[in-house]
This record gives C-alpha cells, sequence and structure tokens, in this order.
C-alpha cells in the first residue's frame, strides 16, 4: 500500500458520476476492476491524500485518473453560469477517467435505455462468463477474441437482450481490424464519431461518451436525458434554440458555448443534476 496527493482530486465523485461502472464502495474503501488488476481504493478526509491497495505503479493512477489535467484552468474555461459554476464548486475534484477503449465501447453499448445498476449487472455477468477470475468475485473484461466467437446462447445468460448480437458484431469488427482503436484517436473528433457510429447500436449518445472517456476527445458533449432536461430547463430560451432543439443541436450547442474542455462541462452538469435535480441558482 501507498500514498498520492494529487491536487484537485475528490475520488468520490469522479468514481461515483457514472462515467464508470466497475467499481463499487464498502465503507471507506472503493474496489475496482481495471484490465487484469483489482484495485482498492481511499481518499483520507483531512489530507485528502490517496491511499493506493495495488502492485500498480503511481504512474499507472497519474494517467487513469487524468492528473495531467490542469483543472484550475480547466474549470475557467468552462465557468459561463450560475449553473455550471455551482457544479464546480459542489463537485470539485471530480476527474474524468482515461478508460480502455475496448472495454469502455462495450461497456457504453451496454448502456442504452438502462439505469446504472442495470448496467454493472449486465458488465459483472459478462465479466464473470467470459472473463478470467482474478479474485474470488472479481474478473477481468473479455478480450474481443472471446466475444467475437461466444455462442449467443451463453451471450444470452449475461441478460444482455438486443444488445447481444451488436456487442457481438463490435467484437468482431476488433478483431478483424476494420474498426482500428489507434485510427480513431488520430481521427479529428466529427470523423471519429461517424466512424463509431458506423457500428449498429451506435448512435451520437455513445459515440460522444466512448470518445470522452476512452479516445481523448475533450469536445465531446454527450446528451443523455439529464442533459436534455437541463438544456431545455435553463438554456432553451438561448437563441441557438429558436430554429433547431434536437438532441444533436443541444451537442453542438454544449460544444460552442463551454469551448475545447465542454466534456468536463457535461459531467459536472450531469452528475449535478442526477444527485440533486434540478437546483435553485438563486
Amino acid at each position: 500500500m501507498y500514498r498520492l496527493d494529487p491536487d484537485f482530486f475528490n475520488l468520490d465523485y469522479t468514481l461515483d458520476c457514472g462515467q464508470v461502472f466497475r467499481w463499487e464502495k464498502n465503507g471507506d474503501w472503493w474496489t475496482g476492476v481495471v484490465g487484469n488488476n483489482v484495485i482498492r481504493l481511499s481518499q483520507e478526509e483531512d489530507s485528502r491524500e490517496l491511499l493506493i491497495d495495488s502492485k500498480l505503479p503511481p504512474e499507472f493512477f497519474s494517467r487513469y485518473f487524468r492528473f495531467d489535467d490542469d483543472l484550475s484552468s480547466i474549470y475557467e474555461s468552462i465557468n459561463r453560469d450560475l449553473l455550471i459554476d455551482r457544479a464546480i464548486n459542489r463537485y470539485k475534484g471530480l476527474r474524468l477517467i482515461r478508460q480502455d477503449p475496448w472495454e469502455c465501447l462495450i461497456s457504453y453499448m451496454l448502456a442504452t435505455a438502462s439505469s446504472i445498476p442495470t448496467i454493472q449487472k449486465r458488465i459483472y455477468l459478462l465479466s464473470q462468463i467470459f472473463g478470467q477470475e482474478l479474485e474470488d468475485g472479481y474478473f477481468s473484461f473479455p478480450d474481443p477474441e472471446t466475444l467475437a466467437n461466444a455462442d449467443m446462447s451463453m451471450l444470452d445468460l449475461c441478460k444482455l437482450g438486443f444488445r447481444a448480437d451488436r456487442i457481438k458484431m463490435a467484437a468482431e469488427e476488433v478483431c478483424s481490424e476494420e474498426l482500428d482503436f489507434d485510427a480513431l484517436f488520430r481521427l479529428e473528433y466529427k470523423y471519429a464519431r461517424e466512424r463509431l457510429m458506423r457500428l449498429r447500436g451506435i448512435g451520437e449518445k455513445v459515440a460522444d461518451c466512448v470518445l470522452l472517456f476512452a479516445f481523448e476527445k475533450m469536445e465531446s458533449f454527450p446528451v443523455d436525458t439529464h442533459i436534455r432536461q437541463i438544456i431545455q430547463h435553463y438554456h432553451i430560451d438561448d437563441s441557438y434554440f429558436e430554429t433547431c432543439t434536437n438532441l444533436s443541436c443541444m451537442g453542438d450547442w454544449g460544444r460552442e458555448y463551454f469551448g475545447r474542455y465542454c466534456g468536463y462541462a457535461q459531467e459536472y452538469l450531469y452528475y449535478q443534476k442526477r444527485v440533486e435535480g434540478f437546483v435553485s441558482l438563486y
């Protein structure tokens, strides 16, 4: 076990905000699976030091939790109004996580029209049946080859519904390199999104989530039910929406309004809405 002392970091907000699905909290400790590692983390209330029970080096966690992001500059960049100002001050230290592209892709394909507990259950079953056991009750995420060759009857045991054949097809594209993750990193945001949306079952929101959390596209602005409701409640009088009110326009608005780090703004607004609902600004 060892300690890290990162600036502007809140472990609870970062792991609870809905961007990752394989962490659970018991008492003061979070336990999660990242790659082939079971990791346990806690944060001291007074010193804010991060306690790490893992053989992984400090560099891993610095990259995973994006400690290289300058949150002070990001806050200054996105702080455009009272609503985001409140979210920044209430949930200060929430950081985006650099996720594994393959696991992130499948996780968000499983997340469509589902609650977070349901998503977590699907991922657990998928890992239990097709992954490798790392510790009692903890399993690695299955690799593309395993899911590409999976029998549909076994996939049905994971309670994926209509998503089962879609993740199998995605796995087949990854295995054949028809879907090239390295190319997605290199592509500009709009072209990377277009490529992801060629996969069956991936719309704008899922594509934006995957690009934001796994492919360094900070200009992604996923629009789900919470974000749509936020915009309709607080910003619908913006002249931007005089001629366009669909979800695509809301995403374009978010990119224009919050700028290059709009993905951070989205996560703060999403978490504030999910935890507190509509908040009073006066």
